[in-house]
């Protein structure tokens, strides 16, 4: 990014996250992705004459729930507003949203980046109805429109202007993208719409704390294109200035395949959207008990769960870390240990093997065919050394895998893949061993230690893959080390 130094962004980001009800904000109709066009309306969200709203009480409770888990203040008096501006996607001709008493405000959301910790800090979240959708490409003369999405509940996540770089940007969005899934907000699916962002971007001399002129990058519809974006607008601007031309404040979108913006509109002043109270929805109340009632029910959050996992378990850093990165993956990780305490064993069959499966096979660890009480009977089994992790893994949960439930002791033993123990075997395979390679022990003796695990590997071969391997180098390290 050049001149990165001299100047320094500064970026605020507006997040749409469409919200996990079964219906619109103000009727009935599905919201479900996917459906044919015009097919998920109804008088009211087509704007009739003579419809009235009725309120969607679930996207109040989801409101607070997220304003909770973000640390915000909680109105309790609210109330709509009429957003008014013309678009053909837009039915009524306003859009019904939250203007001076949006629903939570202030807050923050806690990051992580080059191993120190920042607060996002949060300026609202507000309630609105989504608009429809226009569609350029269908017809060569015509724009065609759907109204599928009229309607749609959302939160608008706002931030402020507090965000100084595209990485941090990248960690505040996937953060929260994170929250909102593990609190059962939104699915944060940006591919399908359901969570949306826009970047009001400005660039001023380091040092400064006037903002500069700002331009916003609208409708960024994966993370890291949002990264993309902002590097892109920071470039542009810091070539305005530096070329002495002046920066003008526009709306703009971005061209991922190109990786440019481009102008949609300039603003010379902000729009004025005559808002104004929304007659036909009545104000409504927001008692203490309703918000204690949602903040007992809510899950362990992500941040908590983390440290509970790293003290509670003693899991690393990075374990803990990517087990928490999903609730779903979180609770699985508790089920897996409920009834025993190899806690770091589990995080290794998580992260290994049964995290390669999934992989493979394109989905998570809730459609693993087995269940996490029979896999915690493997790791059980693994654990009590009658088996090597590396079997374990490898032949015990492939065969269970591929031909159902069995329990671990019996097919080891069908498969005859119990780890040899006896050292009366072990003491043959090692002397074997050796004698067949009597170059490499002098070797060894002569100070290449490392050749321990070439005799290692041999005995394992000897043995066929049963040989408990921490007893072989022990009888190794014995007879290598006779003088």
């Amino acid at each position: 990014m050049k001149n990165s130094e001299k100047y320094q962004v500064v970026i605020g980001l507006e997040v749409h996250a469409q919200l996990l009800t079964q219906s619109k904000l103000f009727c009935g109709d599905p919201i479900a992705f996917g459906g044919a066009a015009n097919t998920q309306v109804s008088p009211i969200s087509l704007a009739h004459p003579g419809t009235l709203p009725v309120m969607n009480k679930e996207v109040i409770d989801l409101a607070v729930r997220l304003g909770l888990a973000l640390h915000c203040d909680i109105t309790q008096h609210n109330y709509f507003a009429r957003k008014n501006y013309f678009y053909p996607d837009l039915p009524k001709g306003y859009q019904v949203s939250q203007h001076t008493a949006p629903i939570c405000k202030q807050g923050y959301l806690e990051i992580k980046t080059a191993g120190t910790v920042k607060k996002v800090v949060l300026n609202r979240i507000h309630m609105e109805e989504d608009a429809g959708k226009s569609l350029h490409d269908l017809e060569t003369e015509y724009t065609c429109v759907d109204l599928n999405r009229a309607g749609t509940p959302l939160l608008e996540i706002v931030t402020e202007p507090c965000i100084h770089s595209s990485e941090d940007a990248f960690t505040f969005l996937t953060e929260l993208r994170k929250l909102l899934r593990w609190i059962n907000v939104c699915d944060g699916n940006m591919e399908e719409g359901s969570m949306r962002c826009d970047a009001n971007i400005s660039i001023r001399l380091a040092g400064e704390t006037k903002l500069g002129t700002r331009v916003e990058v609208k409708n960024l519809n994966s993370i890291r294109n949002v990264k993309r974006a902002i590097d892109t607008e920071t470039d542009r601007l810091i070539g305005i200035v530096e070329n002495g031309e002046t920066i003008l404040q526009q709306t703009r979108s971005f061209d991922a395949d190109k990786g440019t913006t481009f102008a949609l509109r300039s603003k010379e002043e902000a729009d004025d959207y005559r808002y104004f109270p929304e007659p036909d929805l009545p104000p409504f109340y927001i008692a203490d008990k309703h918000i204690a009632a949602i903040k007992a029910a809510m899950p362990t959050l992500p941040a908590a769960t983390e440290q509970q996992f790293k003290e509670r378990y003693g899991l690393g850093d990075y374990d803990a870390a990517v087990i928490c990165a999903d609730k779903d993956d979180a609770d699985f990780y508790r089920e897996l240990i409920k009834n025993n305490q190899h806690y770091k064993a589990a995080a290794n069959w998580m992260l290994g093997p049964l995290k390669a499966w999934c992989n493979e096979n394109n989905t998570g660890f809730t459609a693993l065919p087995l269940s996490a009480q029979q896999l915690a009977s493997l790791i059980d089994f693994t654990e009590s050394g009658k088996v090597s992790f590396n079997v374990a893994s490898t032949k015990i949960l492939q065969a269970m895998i591929a031909n159902g439930y069995e329990a671990p002791q019996s097919l080891a033993e069908k498969m005859n893949l119990l780890q040899q123990s006896d050292e009366t075997a072990l003491q043959q395979w090692v002397k074997d061993t050796l004698a067949a390679m009597p170059d490499k022990v002098k070797e060894y003796q002569m100070g290449k230690k490392a050749l321990i695990g070439l005799f290692a590997g041999q005995v394992k071969k000897l043995s066929k893959g049963t040989a408990d391997m921490g007893l072989v180098n022990k009888i190794l390290e014995q007879q290598l080390n006779k003088v």
